[in-house]
């Protein structure tokens, strides 16, 4: 069987896969964001005590390798009566892993809104949370928007690793359909390119978004 014929035999697995890791990728954006804007404000606002906490917390994270991380979680939380199914597991993983670097990314984006715009909200008698939600945010999000699309490609790819842990994304499904058909290549660049069209996909959000920036914000 050559391999167009295994790729057509295949495709609803490929498209499951697919579907898969863009489910884990969305799951992972809906939990990370508000947590690591919440890092952001803490990191801000808190005192110098929780701050360094803070700092040595998400530090931490950024230092751990993805796949060391992921094992623990599914190896290691077992040991301490915590045992999650492998999607599970693979959620969280890339939810506190992408959540670190999000942090950073709001942080730097929440200290360079012109504080003129605060000083306004001020002004007007916003309080510390209406400034954060009217003013602060909104332009936070569309500023750090190529930021963010970055990271969450970056999250697409490390979601691959997750197929260690027996999670059926779409790097496990080429695997899976590989051994099936003796087929080292065809699966794999069948794998190659529905990463590649989502990464494109991601990077057109991104583009629409710094349109929006640029026709509010200049």
């Amino acid at each position: 069987m050559n391999g167009v014929s295994i790729l057509w035999e295949s495709r609803e697995l490929f498209l499951q896969g697919a579907l898969d890791t863009l489910t884990l990728v969305l799951g992972c954006l809906v939990l990370s964001l508000p947590l690591s804007i919440l890092g952001a404000v803490l990191m801000n606002e808190s005192g110098p005590s929780l701050k360094r906490a803070l700092r040595e917390l998400f530090d931490f994270l950024r230092c751990v390798p993805f796949l060391l991380l992921a094992y623990v979680i599914y190896y290691g939380l077992p040991e301490l009566g915590v045992r999650l199914p492998p999607w599970w597991a693979g959620l969280v993983s890339l939810t506190l892993y992408n959540a670190a670097y999000l942090v950073e990314i709001f942080r730097a984006a929440f200290n360079g809104i012109d504080r003129d715009n605060i000083e306004a909200a001020q002004a007007f008698g916003f309080s510390r949370l209406q400034t954060y939600r009217r003013v602060i945010l909104p332009q936070a999000v569309i500023t750090a928007a190529p930021l963010i699309g970055n990271q969450t490609i970056t999250a697409m790819r490390d979601s691959a690793f997750l197929m260690i842990i027996t999670v059926q994304e779409l790097t496990f499904t080429a695997n899976f359909v590989s051994a099936n058909h003796f087929s080292p290549f065809a699966p794999f660049a069948m794998a190659v390119g529905l990463y590649w069209l989502m990464s494109v996909s991601i990077e057109w959000v991104v583009g629409r978004m710094g349109i929006i920036r640029r026709s509010r914000y200049g």
